[in-house]
């Protein structure tokens, strides 16, 4: 997700034309890119590996693929973290605890928690909808998803996948995080990636309302045929 321009006034209006923009009215690319989720035989043989290399995710059960996706990764000043963790923490409707909005009055501007740029109000966290958490401070969650390094170290899944992700980890899946995979040489190597990080920002008046979170419709995962 990139960071919303500064300033705008908040109002119910604002927030109806804002969830119709989320929702795909105006911004196409948003919905165009989804993964296959499998549902797993056995949850507890469930794990994560992460290329940051290739920026992609596997979910594996054993061996068999449960979902390849795209992922955004740290930037060189704040990378993601390498080794070997297990999930510790999973909220479906999670904020920031660093940065975000300050509201006062009918303004909103972005900015980080410990200072508001209005000279007070109360501070609303971005959005990092189904976070899952595999060390202090650092986890999986929905965002946009850029070809680049771009992240404060956490690892963005696009909006029609994060969900899938949360559905299919539990607390204490096993996480691998390194530079490579050897799945990237596999069924890493011609995977189609998302294009949302070239969307519009959404409205600052989407992102500090509940609207900011939303739940999909459907199953999330299939069985194998």
């Amino acid at each position: 997700m990139k960071h919303p321009h500064p300033t705008s006034l908040i109002s119910p209006i604002a927030v109806a034309c804002a969830c119709c923009l989320w929702a795909g009215c105006a911004t196409v690319r948003r919905a165009e890119y989804d993964a296959v989720a499998l549902r797993p035989r056995d949850p507890q043989a469930v794990r994560v590996k992460v290329s940051l290399q290739n920026r992609m995710v596997y979910v594996l059960e054993g061996q068999r693929p449960l979902l390849v996706t795209p992922t955004s990764i740290g930037k060189p000043g704040t990378p993601t973290p390498t080794g070997r963790f297990s999930v510790i923490n999973k909220i479906e409707r999670k904020r920031s605890n660093s940065y975000g909005f300050w509201i006062r009055g009918d303004q909103t501007a972005a900015g980080q928690s410990s200072r508001s740029p209005l000279g007070g109000g109360r501070y609303v966290g971005y959005p990092m909808a189904y976070w899952v958490e595999f060390t202090p401070a650092y986890g999986f969650h929905e965002g946009s998803v850029w070809p680049t390094p771009r992240t404060h170290g956490c690892l963005r899944l696009h909006r029609n996948v994060a969900p899938k992700f949360f559905a299919l980890t539990r607390i204490g899946t096993p996480v691998h995080i390194a530079s490579s995979q050897p799945e990237d040489a596999t069924i890493g190597r011609a995977v189609r990636r998302p294009q949302d990080y070239a969307d519009p920002d959404p409205p600052a008046a989407l992102l500090v309302s509940p609207e900011a979170f939303r739940r999909p419709a459907g199953p999330l995962l299939v069985d194998a045929r």
